[in-house]
């Protein structure tokens, strides 16, 4: 009995070390491109080539029909497209990462993950980035839908947000979260506000955003949403934090110009605000208070180091050893209000604009100002009281209006907020304070008023005409003290109309800036292919040109059209005998125009008519020499003009003078495509002329059409069969047959076979419409940047 009962527990433990051994080895790596491709870590890039060459002929799925031919030939070529990357090398051996966006089999020092493996992390202490080993700094900042909408994209008014997009499988996001602590840390403390989105718990907001790779960062002023492009580093995000800010924040004020600046505070309806450092750029912290309370103040900047900033410094005796900040008001000969630090902190300056938001006499010149100054009564708050001077902006009123600032100034009661209005420009609530109705213009007076409710419900006394005298002072004051003891002389009562808002004929100047800066970044979007960005401006512009030349303008059109087909079509008919365009069989559309565009393919035109090409478009690319272009070109014309009609095919043409060696490294990449010997290869240069690759951007893979010479008799030979080495050899033979001659005749035969050597290219085309032509898929497109040295 003790026997059976000690071998349960030992029966125990064997299944479930049988089980967890079955697990580990499930786990373990698997897409290591190093054994892939059956090389050490040390291996040169030479001899990775060599190896990528051998294996990439051996498991190509045209040549090898093993079940698992297809995906081991995947696997080669991801491996060599890491380890031919230098970038992509250093960090599979420093991190393990194969990919950008997420692990790539391997065995990273982050752990690894793998098809079928379902149980439950912890059970194995992952150090992994999951949502429960996730970093607690991020949690405090993580994002949903209905908090962004009603409380990010409303801040996002005062101050810049800077986000993360991250997910639980993602290495990259791991990689930069060093960084990315640091710069939340920096920006945290000068009033940027921080968030993160997990695309596994938010979709939702995600797409929202427009955020469809992780990592993503993104900066949210405004409400609206940009992209950041570059390395993620501490600069650079510092520097994208400051792009976001609209220009014109802060101005640079000298001696020359510092009275201009103080002096707009009547215009402007605005307090100013003047800092003084020794540094020559503005800081980060004084740009984001600029754009906090740019609404209530006006902010210039003076460099100390300038000596066009002498006489300033002087003047108002600024200490050289420390930043200083100054506010004026209505008096530009003496500051409002001071501040002195030498590590000036946010919070600190955020109270000092606080308390000068406003002008001691400040107009009333919208409702917004006109609700933060007089608020409505609250029951649980002192009641606050608003003295408003009913004036004029003329040259007789100015004698009264300095008055009265003067009696304001000396004002200390918090309850008791002083503001005036013009007649002219508020003439509805104007009407309603007045009781001289009678007469056409009415003179200053002062009213007294306590807003009781939202609705614009509002008590008040007229207490006297205000000419500035010492009377009209001592009767004001007399009102004041009255009121503090009995709140119920306010005997009237009105409903307030809203106020107009004067700086209305300023949206003009507002919408111009909004435009150059919604321009400016619309032309950096272009610079970086951020297409899914742009896809709303796209919609917009493509709607108003449907709408603005309509079904009408399009009826023209498509007659016109018609009328210039009836001509290529009567030339067609004498062309066919020769393979020219006659064969329009082949293509589902009719061509639409009378002639075929062809572009150069050059390091400009080679991201948009190639690497970025749309899904499902093909370049048709001819290769040509600088002695054969204009021959070849002609003839190309004519051969693929059938085809023009297809909205999915591009035409350019490549100067093998000038690209020759893209060319080699491409068909290396594709090299079963060329069926070339060692030997052939070390005996002469290969030709290209003639040459014709449709290349498919999108899914990385072309289609070759290799030139044959027919002579007169088109119907000779075939170039029909690309993948086969007949293209070689009959090009070799011409050669033979036909040496070359100094002569002109020599000379016309070396141009009639440049001319027939696309002589089956219609009979091509239409195999690569069908889609039974041969694909060479590459691991990715070489760089177009290098010229070849013409010799």
């Amino acid at each position: 009995m003790a026997g059976s009962k000690m071998s349960a527990p030992l029966a125990l433990v064997l299944v479930l070390s049988v089980l967890l051994t079955g697990v580990v080895h499930a786990a373990g790596p698997e897409m290591d491109p190093y054994k892939i491709l059956g090389v050490t870590r040390s291996a040169s890039q030479a001899e990775i080539k060599k190896v990528y060459k051998r294996l990439a002929k051996e498991w190509h799925p045209d040549k090898n029909k093993s079940p698992g031919a297809e995906d081991m030939f995947i696997k080669i070529t991801k491996s060599y497209e890491i380890l031919s990357s230098e970038d992509k090398r250093a960090n599979y051996d420093r991190y393990g990462q194969t990919d950008d966006t997420q692990p790539y089999g391997g065995n990273g020092r982050y752990g690894q993950r793998q098809e079928g493996f379902y149980f439950d992390e912890s059970f194995f202490n992952f150090p992994f980035n999951s949502k429960n080993q996730r970093d607690f700094a991020d949690s405090k900042y993580t994002l949903h839908f209905n908090q962004y909408v009603n409380e990010v994209v409303p801040d996002s008014y005062k101050r810049p947000y800077l986000i993360k997009i991250t997910s639980d499988w993602c290495f990259s996001c791991i990689h930069i979260e060093p960084v990315w602590k640091e710069v939340v840390q920096e920006m945290e403390t000068l009033g940027v506000g921080i968030g993160v989105v997990d695309v596994g718990y938010e979709r939702r907001l995600a797409n929202h955003l427009g955020a469809h790779r992780t990592p993503s960062i993104l900066g949210v002023i405004n409400g609206k949403v940009t992209f950041f492009h570059y390395a993620v580093a501490k600069e650079h995000l510092r520097q994208f934090v400051e792009d976001l800010l609209p220009q014109r924040l802060v101005e640079w004020v000298t001696d020359k110009n510092y009275l201009q600046f103080l002096s707009s505070w009547h215009e402007l309806n605005k307090p100013h605000v003047l800092l003084f450092d020794q540094v020559p750029v503005v800081s980060l912290l004084y740009k984001l208070t600029a754009f906090a309370y740019k609404d209530y103040l006006q902010f210039g900047y003076v460099d100390q180091g300038l000596s066009e900033t002498a006489d300033l410094q002087k003047q108002f005796n600024i200490n050289t050893y420390a930043p200083t900040m100054l506010v004026f008001k209505e008096s530009i000969e003496k500051p409002a209000d001071i501040i002195q630090a030498k590590g000036m902190k946010k919070q600190i300056i955020d109270e000092f604009m606080s308390n000068n938001r406003f002008l001691l006499v400040p107009r009333l010149v919208n409702q917004k100002l006109f609700d933060e100054l007089c608020p409505v009564k609250q029951f649980h708050r002192r009641r606050k009281y608003c003295v408003l001077l009913i004036t004029g902006d003329e040259e007789t009123f100015s004698f009264g209006n300095q008055a009265f600032l003067s009696f304001a100034s000396t004002n200390s009661k918090e309850v008791v907020r002083f503001s005036y209005v013009y007649q002219r420009l508020q003439q509805p609530l104007c009407d309603v304070f007045m009781q001289n109705k009678d007469t056409a213009e009415y003179p200053a007076q002062v009213v007294i008023l306590e807003r009781r409710n939202a609705a614009g419900k509002a008590l008040f006394k007229p207490v006297t005409v205000w000419n500035g005298s010492d009377d009209d002072k001592q009767c004001l004051l007399e009102e004041l003290e009255r009121l503090q003891k009995d709140p119920s002389i306010l005997v009237h009562d009105a409903m307030l109309p809203e106020l107009n808002n004067e700086f209305a004929s300023m949206f003009v100047i507002r919408w111009i800036y909004a435009s150059y800066d919604y321009l400016s970044e619309v032309i950096d979007d272009i610079l970086h292919n951020n297409w899914r960005e742009m896809m709303p401006l796209l919609s917009l512009i493509f709607s108003a040109l449907f709408i603005l030349f309509g079904t009408v303008v399009v009826q023209a059109l498509s007659d016109s059209s018609e009328d210039k087909q009836t001509k290529p079509k009567a030339k067609d008919g004498t062309k066919s005998e020769n393979g020219s365009p006659g064969n329009g069989s082949a293509s589902s559309r009719p061509p639409k125009k009378n002639f075929v565009e062809v572009t150069e393919l050059t390091d400009i035109t080679y991201m948009s008519n190639l690497v970025k090409l749309r899904p499902g478009h093909m370049n048709i690319v001819l290769v040509l020499t600088d002695a054969s272009k204009n021959i070849l070109l002609s003839k190309y014309a004519k051969e693929v003009y059938s085809f023009t009609g297809s909205l999915t095919l591009h035409f350019s043409f490549l100067n093998i003078d000038k690209h020759g060696e893209w060319m080699d490294t491409l068909l290396e990449y594709a090299q079963d495509a060329m069926q070339i010997d060692e030997d052939d290869v070390g005996n002469h240069k290969m030709d290209y002329t003639g040459y014709v690759l449709a290349l498919n951007g999108h899914k990385k893979y072309l289609c070759l059409f290799k030139p044959v010479y027919t002579g007169e008799d088109i119907d000779s030979k075939s170039s029909e069969d690309e993948g086969a080495s007949s293209g070689g050899s009959s090009r070799s033979s011409s050669r033979d047959d036909n040496p070359p001659r100094r002569s002109k005749r020599s000379r016309s035969l070396s141009t009639l076979q440049i001319h027939h050597k696309l002589d089956r290219l219609g009979l091509w085309m239409e195999r690569l419409m069908e889609g039974t032509l041969p694909r060479y898929y590459i691991p990715t497109w070489p760089g177009l940047d290098k010229i070849t040295t013409s010799k």
